[in-house]
């Protein structure tokens, strides 16, 4: 039981809503006319998402930028209770499921949902592994507002009806900036470490009042996008979680902006609920 506790804590299921809301946002669009391709892609997803956050531990872990005692939450291969050998197949199996749940996609979707699988293989890969790895480049925002946005929906939305529509782009967009927030917030809580590891975020490059300003941008977006896609509807209430939300950061310092990672992520779940009702 504590083993299974460990893993989950691993996998950081904080941060899983950035890949199950906007598969849901689609689903609520098009509406679920094909449960089986749901329920698989909402697996494909979790797998994509649960294998980029393992292979950040391992090569975060390696470049020595995750320490033990790191204020952010904890990392199992810096705090030394996994092994570098338990991670590997973490990763493996996590890219099996991927695979696996893919193929099912690619069955239905054809050569569409094909690049979108293989290129988001890639991009956690590239996110941490390789010396000039997207995350240390600071250009990781830009790939995050498109996988845990506009793509994941756009790419739903079309297994479920077979063609795309502006509505999803623009419902998918607000996902995909809400999970910015949750990468702009990580970013600034690690300024001081990520600096000091050559870690060139934009916090790092340009401040933190620009990541800031970054993330009051986000916020003025939210209802114009929500209103592209829904109308006048319950979704542009969203800009007030997500005020109160940068806020917060604003206010917060060091391990306090632990919470700030934890509301964002609740904000974009209750971005999808509104869209559901």
């Amino acid at each position: 039981m504590n083993k299974i506790k460990l893993w989950l804590r691993i996998i950081r299921p904080q941060t899983l809503f950035a890949s199950i809301c906007p598969v849901c946002i689609a689903l609520i669009i098009s509406g679920v006319q094909q449960p089986l391709i749901a329920v698989t892609t909402l697996l494909c997803a979790l797998a994509l998402q649960i294998l980029s956050n393992l292979i950040n531990d391992y090569y975060d872990y390696l470049r020595g930028t995750d320490q033990k005692g790191r204020i952010g939450f904890k990392r199992a291969l810096a705090e030394g209770e996994v092994n570098i050998k338990e991670m590997k197949c973490a990763c493996i199996c996590a890219l099996l499921i991927s695979i696996g749940t893919g193929l099912v996609l690619v069955i239905k979707g054809g050569w569409p949902i094909l690049l979108i699988g293989v290129s988001a293989i890639i991009f956690a890969w590239l996110y941490t592994a390789t010396s000039h790895s997207l995350s240390y480049l600071g250009i990781a925002d830009l790939f995050v507002l498109l996988y845990y946005g506009l793509i994941a929906a756009a790419g739903t939305y079309y297994l479920q009806t077979g063609h795309c529509h502006s509505s999803v782009l623009f419902a998918g967009a607000v996902n995909g900036l809400i999970s910015e927030c949750v990468l702009m917030i990580n970013n600034i809580r690690d300024i001081d470490t990520d600096r000091e590891n050559g870690k060139r975020t934009l916090p790092v490059r340009f401040g933190r009042q620009t990541g800031e300003m970054i993330l009051w941008i986000i916020v003025l977006l939210i209802p114009l996008l929500s209103w592209l896609a829904f109308g006048w509807s319950l979704t542009m209430l969203t800009v007030l979680p997500a005020a109160w939300l940068v806020c917060k950061v604003h206010r917060s310092h060091g391990a306090a902006l632990n919470k700030c990672l934890l509301a964002a992520g609740l904000t974009n779940l209750i971005y999808t609920v509104l869209a559901a009702i």
